[in-house]
């Protein structure tokens, strides 16, 4: 489906982890659409290259603090909760602080904002939220406990947003993609190759798309056009969703 051009003008924009992957990416996206875009990521570099891109305006910020969290200016629109990071390891060697590191990170920074944003929203009329889960919002995988429990807390989180938010115009869904190329993913690949002994081509062939039906690595151009279109003039209705972009995974 072509998306009318500008439908965000005059609209706010919030994206988290906009400095690299996804969120630069749907960042870039949004702004394409006309609206004004913050760029919230702990890299200010990152951050700043990406506003200037954008127009918009770069925001540094660790979310893992809770108070800075609280303290943004969350008069937005749209909110797009991206950020995040991965941890592998056995639940019996997982270290706690990591684990409550990544839900207070994927988890309860993305509460925070929603709660900050939402009054905006509700005073306007209309808001749109878009949380990037993952498969693993709906599939759990061996050795990432934490990171499998934060996207499937963050799938019912959305959908608590979308029932409390719908007689406010305030839509929320999730979009859960499998693996995307990202340095978070690249990095994985990276790692992965060097404990089994193989190349990193094998490593996404037989390792992380095995479960999957379509062999490939999304590009986040892909998931940034399903958050434009989950803030759509056509997806006024769509909400408590999960957008499933797996290549097939979750069919099994």
């Amino acid at each position: 489906m072509a998306l009318p051009a500008n439908f965000l003008d005059g609209r706010r924009a919030l994206v988290t982890g906009a400095g690299s992957g996804i969120g630069r990416a749907a960042a870039l996206r949004l702004a394409e659409a006309g609206a004004s875009v913050l760029a919230v990521d702990r890299d200010a570099d990152a951050a700043a290259a990406v506003a200037e891109k954008t127009g918009g305006t770069a925001v540094t910020v660790d979310l893992s603090d809770l108070a800075a969290v609280d303290a943004l200016d969350l008069d937005v629109d749209v909110l797009v909760n991206n950020a995040g990071l991965q941890h592998v390891a056995p639940i019996q060697e997982f270290p706690p602080d990591r684990f409550s590191y990544i839900l207070r990170l994927m988890l309860e920074a993305p509460f925070r904002l929603v709660r900050g944003a939402l009054p905006h929203m509700y005073e306007r009329g209309w808001g749109r939220v878009v949380n990037i889960s993952s498969v693993h919002g709906i599939r759990a995988s061996a050795y990432k406990s934490a990171y499998v429990s934060a996207k499937h807390g963050l799938e019912g989180l959305s959908k608590v947003i979308a029932l409390e938010g719908a007689e406010h115009g305030v839509t929320s869904n999730c979009i859960n993609p499998a693996y995307v190329r990202t340095p978070l993913v690249e990095g994985q690949i990276a790692d992965q190759a060097k404990v089994h002994g193989l190349s990193e081509e094998q490593v996404v062939e037989q390792i992380m798309l095995a479960p999957a039906a379509v062999r490939r690595l999304i590009e986040p151009e892909e998931v940034a056009e399903a958050v434009a279109y989950l803030c759509s003039p056509a997806t006024a209705s769509i909400t408590g969703s999960s957008l499933v972009m797996d290549g097939g995974w979750s069919a099994h």
